[in-house]
């Protein structure tokens, strides 16, 4: 997964009404109903059926660190789909998504300015059709690289160019060497 991936998993998590299982008895109860046996959880989570069914009846109380992890990153992935759902429809249509970062910035514009990348800490709320961008570029299977340049699409509209009243010479922005990013939405 990329960084971009990764923000808007954390911006997903964030959105959670009800916290998800803590405990393993609970984690595991949880992925059996939504994949439908401990088998197929087995499969995802890489140990043995048998290790699942331990797991579910509390005949182990904790997992290796790795294991956990992945039962862990299991769970949180399929926690509350709707909310998920519900919150992307939002920001794709009417709310927009707010990108914080720290990252160089590099753009081409017309001769007489500079154009050498600089870092720059931004946060800046884009319209609804970038996110609705960035979700169908990521559930597309986009690259890291392809959702940046959507990213720095909305920076050169909303940021740099301020809506059309300014630096129309410029053409190209670029993020380069993201330091951190987080999204909101």
């Amino acid at each position: 997964m990329g960084e971009i991936d990764d923000a808007i998993e954390r911006a997903d998590r964030e959105a959670f009404t009800k916290a998800p299982p803590k405990t393993l008895k609970g984690q595991i109860g949880f992925l059996i109903k939504q994949f439908g046996s401990a088998k197929a959880v087995a499969a995802q989570i890489g140990v043995t059926a048998d290790s699942v069914n331990r797991y579910r009846r509390g005949a182990r109380k904790h997992a290796r660190a790795d294991v956990a992890a992945k039962i862990d990153n299991a769970v949180k992935a399929r926690w509350q789909p709707l909310v998920r759902k519900r919150r992307q429809k939002q920001a794709a249509t009417t709310g927009g998504i707010t990108v914080e970062t720290r990252a160089r910035f590099g753009y081409t514009s017309s001769a007489g300015s500079t154009d050498d990348g600089r870092f720059r800490r931004l946060t800046v709320h884009l319209p609804a059709a970038y996110a609705q961008q960035l979700f169908d570029a990521r559930d597309a299977g986009a690259s890291d690289q392809q959702m940046r340049g959507i990213i720095a699409e909305g920076f050169k509209e909303v940021y740099f160019q301020d809506g059309g009243s300014r630096a129309m010479g410029l053409s190209d922005v670029e993020i380069n060497d993201i330091d951190y990013l987080d999204l909101d939405y």
